[in-house]
């Protein structure tokens, strides 16, 4: 199997100038490429640029631009060519699907933040300094710098990445691993039910209280983002001194609201891995639950339109937002596969109106948001308890049916 790992870089002065002349010297590549795809489509011949094409004018490029495009590894600008060929190749496959299809578009030096690397020793070297006391990865151009390295690293490595987030610089690394031992069993299984008011609730009856990591911060993120919009849209290079420190304190304000989100995913899912065998949970379409209201046109008055709670509704998305659900699934499901769990994903259509005690389905056995009464049998209960019941139930039926 494969797992990444990620680490903060400590880079000297000079090497950050160096990491950022990599970064826009990339992003300047892949702009490029992107770039003469659109002139030869845009060409009467109709021409289609493959990455086959574009990866042979390297050398050119190279020869021709040797104090910049020379200087960096030849491997992680094939990279770069191939990440503009995929994009391309999801846009095409949009295309045809009939989805929003969704062009590449040219990158900004402030949103181009990663380089790869397809295979380590090839332009890069993880651990380039082992005898060192502090661990070092080696870039071509850049030099060694040095790892915060606070857990070892289990495998062969295969891939390394580098990556700007704000001011901080990180390494990522892929590394092939045989298949971890799996966690002793422990007789349980469980079904989960996502939520806003609890993060989660299982079917035992017990609940995870949502953090709500956004709306703690939001009156900060508001101060942040209000202060920023002071300033004008100029290029990077052309802001001043408190612009630059506007645009920090959002993007920190951000990164922190995100990096607590992603922790408390993991803490959440690995007390669960830990605690159960197989965990069903709601097969849920986020992106289709965060769509806003069609608006209604008003028949008496042209031009107007009636009122299709469009408020309520985004403030029911930000909650959404907030809890990340789709995060914590992801999480759930990549360290269930690492200890040998089972994560069984089931249709969340009426689990919360389904009663677990008689079967009987009815929009009139959920009262009110948190409580459960079933009109048939009297059965009460809280309604996200309920619908964990459910989705377990259903998650055991799908478990012991027969492959199709």
């Amino acid at each position: 199997m494969i797992r990444a790992y990620k680490f903060l870089l400590r880079p000297t002065v000079g090497q950050q100038v160096a990491l950022g002349e990599m970064l826009r010297d990339h992003c300047s590549l892949c702009n490029g490429a992107l770039q003469e795809r659109r002139d030869a489509w845009r060409h009467v011949s109709k021409t289609s640029v493959t990455y086959g094409r574009q990866s042979a004018q390297l050398r050119e490029i190279r020869a021709f631009d040797p104090e910049r495009q020379g200087r960096w590894s030849f491997s992680s600008q094939q990279a770069t060519l191939r990440r503009l060929d995929k994009a391309f190749a999801a846009f095409f496959r949009r295309v045809k699907a009939g989805d929003t299809p969704g062009c590449p578009r040219f990158r900004g030096v402030n949103w181009f933040d990663t380089v790869d690397f397809p295979r380590d020793g090839d332009g890069c070297r993880w651990d380039a300094t082992p005898h060192a006391p502090a661990t070092r990865v080696r870039f071509q151009g850049v030099g060694h710098v040095r790892v915060h390295q606070h857990r070892p690293v289990a495998g062969k490595v295969k891939t390394v990445s580098v990556k700007r987030e704000g001011k901080r610089w990180y390494v990522i690394l892929t590394a092939g691993q045989a298949a971890p031992e799996p966690l002793p069993q422990t007789g349980s299984v469980a079904g989960i039910d996502m939520g806003i008011a609890h993060f989660l609730a299982d079917s035992g009856g017990g609940f995870v209280p949502s953090p709500r990591h956004g709306r703690k911060a939001a009156a900060e993120l508001e101060a942040a983002q209000r202060a920023l919009a002071r300033f004008p849209r100029v290029r990077r290079d052309k802001r001043t001194g408190n612009h630059q420190r506007a645009v920090r304190k959002a993007a920190d304000l951000h990164r922190r609201v995100r990096r607590q989100r992603l922790g408390h995913a993991h803490k959440t899912a690995l007390d669960l891995v830990r605690a159960h065998d197989v965990i069903a949970h709601e097969d849920l379409r986020i992106r289709n639950m965060l769509k806003a209201p069609a608006p209604e046109p008003g028949p008496e008055q042209p031009g107007g339109f009636l009122p299709n709670g469009a408020a309520a509704k985004a403030g029911l998305n930000r909650s959404i937002s907030d809890a990340g659900w789709g995060v914590f699934l992801t999480i759930l499901t990549a360290k269930a596969e690492s200890a040998g769990r089972e994560v069984i994903a089931v249709d969340p259509r009426n689990t919360s109106r389904t009663c677990p005690a008689c079967g009987h389905v009815a929009k009139e056995n959920r009262p009110t948001q948190e409580k459960f009464h079933c009109v048939a049998c009297g059965h009460t209960a809280h309604a996200d308890t309920v619908g964990a019941i459910n989705v377990l139930r259903a998650g055991l039926v799908r478990r012991e049916a027969p492959p199709a």
